[in-house]
Protein backbone atom coordinates (compact mmCIF):
# COMPACT_ATOMS: atom_id res chain seq x y z
CA UNK A 1 0.00 0.00 0.00
CA UNK A 2 1.23 3.52 -1.26
CA UNK A 3 0.63 6.16 2.10
CA UNK A 4 0.10 9.86 1.55
CA UNK A 5 -1.07 13.19 3.55
CA UNK A 6 -3.64 15.31 3.02
CA UNK A 7 -2.83 19.24 3.34
CA UNK A 8 -5.63 19.92 5.50
CA UNK A 9 -3.87 17.99 8.06
CA UNK A 10 -1.21 20.23 8.04
CA UNK A 11 -3.49 23.63 7.96
CA UNK A 12 -0.89 26.50 8.66
CA UNK A 13 2.01 25.07 6.40
CA UNK A 14 2.37 26.20 2.68
CA UNK A 15 1.97 23.69 0.14
CA UNK A 16 6.10 24.07 -0.38
CA UNK A 17 6.26 23.55 3.31
CA UNK A 18 3.90 20.76 2.68
CA UNK A 19 5.60 18.97 -0.35
CA UNK A 20 8.73 19.25 1.45
CA UNK A 21 7.93 17.62 5.10
CA UNK A 22 6.02 14.91 3.36
CA UNK A 23 8.45 13.91 1.53
CA UNK A 24 11.39 13.99 4.34
CA UNK A 25 8.84 12.19 6.40
CA UNK A 26 8.78 8.99 3.76
CA UNK A 27 5.37 9.55 2.18
CA UNK A 28 4.58 7.90 -1.25
CA UNK A 29 1.99 10.79 -2.23
CA UNK A 30 0.11 14.01 -1.05
CA UNK A 31 -3.96 14.07 -1.04
CA UNK A 32 -4.29 18.11 -2.71
CA UNK A 33 -6.84 20.59 -1.12
CA UNK A 34 -7.29 23.30 -3.80
CA UNK A 35 -7.73 25.47 -1.53
CA UNK A 36 -3.95 25.50 -0.16
CA UNK A 37 -2.64 25.25 -3.89
CA UNK A 38 -0.46 27.89 -5.89
CA UNK A 39 -2.08 29.45 -8.98
CA UNK A 40 0.86 28.57 -10.72
CA UNK A 41 -0.05 24.84 -11.43
CA UNK A 42 3.31 23.57 -14.01
CA UNK A 43 5.45 25.29 -11.43
CA UNK A 44 3.50 23.01 -8.19
CA UNK A 45 3.54 19.95 -10.08
CA UNK A 46 7.90 20.11 -10.45
CA UNK A 47 7.69 20.92 -7.43
CA UNK A 48 5.78 17.98 -6.29
CA UNK A 49 7.45 15.26 -8.73
CA UNK A 50 10.91 16.97 -7.59
CA UNK A 51 10.40 15.30 -4.58
CA UNK A 52 9.16 12.11 -5.85
CA UNK A 53 5.67 12.17 -4.84
CA UNK A 54 2.69 11.20 -6.42
CA UNK A 55 -1.26 13.05 -5.75
CA UNK A 56 -3.54 10.92 -4.35
CA UNK A 57 -6.89 12.45 -3.99
CA UNK A 58 -7.90 15.88 -4.90
CA UNK A 59 -10.59 18.19 -2.97
CA UNK A 60 -12.35 20.55 -4.69
CA UNK A 61 -12.24 24.35 -3.54
CA UNK A 62 -16.27 23.97 -3.39
CA UNK A 63 -16.17 20.00 -2.85
CA UNK A 64 -20.25 19.71 -2.40
CA UNK A 65 -22.98 20.25 -4.48
CA UNK A 66 -25.04 21.76 -1.17
CA UNK A 67 -22.99 24.90 0.68
CA UNK A 68 -21.60 23.49 3.33
CA UNK A 69 -21.91 24.63 6.65
CA UNK A 70 -18.65 24.68 8.18
CA UNK A 71 -17.31 28.09 9.21
CA UNK A 72 -14.90 29.41 6.34
CA UNK A 73 -15.65 26.61 4.22
CA UNK A 74 -19.30 27.58 2.99
CA UNK A 75 -18.83 29.02 -0.55
CA UNK A 76 -21.07 29.75 -2.99
CA UNK A 77 -25.16 29.05 -2.07
CA UNK A 78 -26.37 28.56 -5.41
CA UNK A 79 -26.17 24.91 -6.67
CA UNK A 80 -25.42 25.90 -10.10
CA UNK A 81 -22.50 28.17 -9.36
CA UNK A 82 -20.98 25.06 -7.09
CA UNK A 83 -20.99 22.84 -9.92
CA UNK A 84 -19.73 24.98 -12.50
CA UNK A 85 -17.16 25.38 -10.01
CA UNK A 86 -16.08 21.66 -8.93
CA UNK A 87 -16.00 21.07 -13.26
CA UNK A 88 -13.55 23.42 -13.20
CA UNK A 89 -11.78 21.84 -10.89
CA UNK A 90 -11.71 18.76 -12.18
CA UNK A 91 -10.10 20.34 -15.35
CA UNK A 92 -7.73 21.81 -12.81
CA UNK A 93 -6.69 18.68 -11.07
CA UNK A 94 -6.49 16.50 -14.45
CA UNK A 95 -2.63 17.86 -14.82
CA UNK A 96 -1.89 16.49 -11.26
CA UNK A 97 -2.93 12.80 -12.75
CA UNK A 98 -4.78 12.28 -8.86
CA UNK A 99 -5.52 8.80 -8.69
CA UNK A 100 -9.24 10.18 -8.11
CA UNK A 101 -11.26 13.68 -7.75
CA UNK A 102 -13.47 13.81 -4.59
CA UNK A 103 -16.57 15.53 -4.40
CA UNK A 104 -19.59 15.65 -1.44
CA UNK A 105 -23.30 15.90 -0.90
CA UNK A 106 -23.06 18.62 1.22
CA UNK A 107 -25.85 19.13 4.22
CA UNK A 108 -29.68 19.48 3.17
CA UNK A 109 -29.50 23.02 4.37
CA UNK A 110 -33.22 23.20 4.86
CA UNK A 111 -34.01 21.93 1.54
CA UNK A 112 -36.09 18.73 1.57
CA UNK A 113 -34.58 15.42 1.10
CA UNK A 114 -36.24 14.93 -2.45
CA UNK A 115 -34.90 18.40 -3.38
CA UNK A 116 -31.73 17.79 -2.12
CA UNK A 117 -31.28 14.78 -3.93
CA UNK A 118 -32.43 15.69 -7.27
CA UNK A 119 -29.65 18.29 -6.74
CA UNK A 120 -26.68 16.24 -5.65
CA UNK A 121 -28.13 13.46 -8.77
CA UNK A 122 -27.89 16.49 -11.18
CA UNK A 123 -24.48 17.33 -9.97
CA UNK A 124 -23.15 14.10 -10.06
CA UNK A 125 -24.16 13.34 -13.83
CA UNK A 126 -22.60 16.63 -14.54
CA UNK A 127 -19.58 15.89 -12.76
CA UNK A 128 -19.07 12.84 -13.72
CA UNK A 129 -19.25 13.61 -17.58
CA UNK A 130 -16.24 16.34 -16.86
CA UNK A 131 -14.68 13.85 -14.96
CA UNK A 132 -14.92 11.63 -18.04
CA UNK A 133 -13.30 13.73 -20.60
CA UNK A 134 -11.03 14.71 -18.54
CA UNK A 135 -9.64 11.15 -18.15
CA UNK A 136 -10.13 11.88 -14.05
CA UNK A 137 -11.95 9.39 -11.98
CA UNK A 138 -14.27 10.61 -9.72
CA UNK A 139 -14.80 9.25 -6.01
CA UNK A 140 -17.97 10.56 -4.03
CA UNK A 141 -17.74 10.05 -0.14
CA UNK A 142 -20.14 9.64 1.98
CA UNK A 143 -19.67 11.58 5.55
CA UNK A 144 -20.08 11.14 9.43
CA UNK A 145 -23.26 10.96 10.42
CA UNK A 146 -22.72 13.34 13.28
CA UNK A 147 -22.00 15.92 10.12
CA UNK A 148 -24.71 15.49 8.48
CA UNK A 149 -25.89 18.77 9.07
CA UNK A 150 -23.01 20.08 8.50
CA UNK A 151 -20.93 18.80 5.28
CA UNK A 152 -23.74 15.91 3.84
CA UNK A 153 -26.56 14.25 4.29
CA UNK A 154 -25.43 11.00 2.81
CA UNK A 155 -24.17 9.24 5.34
CA UNK A 156 -23.87 5.88 4.38
CA UNK A 157 -22.40 3.36 1.93
CA UNK A 158 -26.11 2.20 1.23
CA UNK A 159 -27.08 6.05 0.34
CA UNK A 160 -24.18 6.76 -1.41
CA UNK A 161 -24.61 3.88 -4.04
CA UNK A 162 -28.21 4.97 -4.20
CA UNK A 163 -27.36 8.22 -5.46
CA UNK A 164 -24.73 7.16 -8.24
CA UNK A 165 -27.24 4.66 -8.95
CA UNK A 166 -30.22 6.75 -10.18
CA UNK A 167 -27.71 9.03 -11.66
CA UNK A 168 -26.33 6.13 -13.80
CA UNK A 169 -22.63 6.82 -12.70
CA UNK A 170 -21.52 3.22 -12.35
CA UNK A 171 -18.05 4.86 -13.24
CA UNK A 172 -18.45 7.21 -9.90
CA UNK A 173 -16.15 5.09 -6.59
CA UNK A 174 -16.15 5.84 -3.18
CA UNK A 175 -13.73 7.94 -1.28
CA UNK A 176 -14.26 5.93 2.31
CA UNK A 177 -13.24 7.21 5.08
CA UNK A 178 -12.29 5.15 8.54
CA UNK A 179 -13.85 7.90 10.04
CA UNK A 180 -16.70 8.83 8.17
CA UNK A 181 -17.48 4.89 7.68
CA UNK A 182 -16.50 3.41 10.56
CA UNK A 183 -19.74 3.00 11.89
CA UNK A 184 -20.92 0.32 8.85
CA UNK A 185 -20.09 -3.07 9.19
CA UNK A 186 -16.54 -4.03 7.82
CA UNK A 187 -17.72 -6.50 5.32
CA UNK A 188 -20.16 -3.93 4.38
CA UNK A 189 -16.65 -2.00 3.38
CA UNK A 190 -14.58 -4.94 1.94
CA UNK A 191 -17.77 -6.27 -0.69
CA UNK A 192 -17.64 -2.58 -2.22
CA UNK A 193 -13.35 -2.67 -1.98
CA UNK A 194 -13.62 -2.44 -6.21
CA UNK A 195 -15.58 0.48 -6.14
CA UNK A 196 -13.13 2.29 -3.62
CA UNK A 197 -10.94 5.20 -5.55
CA UNK A 198 -8.96 5.87 -2.08
CA UNK A 199 -9.33 5.86 1.71
CA UNK A 200 -8.93 8.24 4.12
CA UNK A 201 -7.37 7.05 7.61
CA UNK A 202 -8.16 8.71 10.66
CA UNK A 203 -9.69 7.73 14.26
CA UNK A 204 -12.09 9.45 16.48
CA UNK A 205 -10.73 11.25 19.64
CA UNK A 206 -11.45 9.28 23.09
CA UNK A 207 -14.01 11.72 23.34
CA UNK A 208 -14.92 12.61 20.30
CA UNK A 209 -15.84 16.28 19.01
CA UNK A 210 -17.78 16.45 15.89
CA UNK A 211 -16.11 16.70 13.00
CA UNK A 212 -12.37 16.18 14.68
CA UNK A 213 -9.75 13.50 14.02
CA UNK A 214 -6.91 11.93 15.58
CA UNK A 215 -4.10 9.87 14.01
CA UNK A 216 -4.81 6.37 13.60
CA UNK A 217 -3.81 3.90 16.28
CA UNK A 218 -2.60 0.39 15.48
CA UNK A 219 -5.78 -1.23 17.50
CA UNK A 220 -8.77 1.42 16.63
CA UNK A 221 -11.19 0.99 13.92
CA UNK A 222 -9.10 2.60 11.19
CA UNK A 223 -6.54 -0.46 11.87
CA UNK A 224 -9.38 -2.88 11.39
CA UNK A 225 -10.56 -1.43 8.58
CA UNK A 226 -7.68 -1.18 6.42
CA UNK A 227 -6.56 -4.75 7.45
CA UNK A 228 -10.04 -6.46 6.23
CA UNK A 229 -9.55 -4.07 2.95
CA UNK A 230 -5.99 -5.37 2.70
CA UNK A 231 -7.17 -9.45 3.46
CA UNK A 232 -9.80 -8.42 0.18
CA UNK A 233 -6.97 -7.49 -1.72
CA UNK A 234 -7.69 -3.66 -1.74
CA UNK A 235 -4.27 -2.45 -2.07
CA UNK A 236 -5.10 1.35 -2.66
CA UNK A 237 -3.44 4.17 -1.33
CA UNK A 238 -3.95 5.23 2.18
CA UNK A 239 -4.56 8.86 2.77
CA UNK A 240 -3.89 10.19 6.52
CA UNK A 241 -6.35 13.02 6.52
CA UNK A 242 -7.04 15.27 9.64
CA UNK A 243 -9.13 17.53 10.93
CA UNK A 244 -8.07 19.39 14.19
CA UNK A 245 -8.20 22.26 16.32
CA UNK A 246 -5.75 25.22 16.70
CA UNK A 247 -4.45 23.73 20.43
CA UNK A 248 -3.93 19.88 18.82
CA UNK A 249 -2.19 18.49 15.65
CA UNK A 250 -2.65 21.80 13.79
CA UNK A 251 -0.62 23.66 16.44
CA UNK A 252 2.18 21.16 15.49
CA UNK A 253 5.03 22.30 13.20
CA UNK A 254 4.66 20.85 9.70
CA UNK A 255 7.48 18.39 9.67
CA UNK A 256 6.63 16.61 13.43
CA UNK A 257 3.16 16.63 12.02
CA UNK A 258 4.53 15.09 8.88
CA UNK A 259 6.93 12.54 10.99
CA UNK A 260 4.03 11.45 13.62
CA UNK A 261 1.12 11.00 10.61
CA UNK A 262 3.70 8.48 9.23
CA UNK A 263 5.06 6.31 11.86
CA UNK A 264 1.05 6.08 12.54
CA UNK A 265 0.29 5.02 9.19
CA UNK A 266 3.09 3.09 8.72
CA UNK A 267 1.96 0.85 11.22
CA UNK A 268 -1.20 0.31 9.52
CA UNK A 269 0.31 -0.81 6.32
Amino acid sequence: MKLSLSTISTLNASFAQDVAAYAVAGFDGIGLWEMKLPADDTANLKLIRSHGLAVSNCIPTVPSFLQLAIPGMEGPPDPEERIEAICGSVRRFAAYEPECVMVLSGPLGGRSEADGRATVIDGLRRVAAEAREAGVRLGFEPIHPAQRDSAGFVTSLADAFALLDEAGSGDVGIMADTFNLGHEPTDALTRVAPRLTGLHVADELPEPLPGVRALPEPAGRAAEIVTALRVAGWDGTLDVEIFSTPDSFWSLPVDEAARRAYVAVSALA
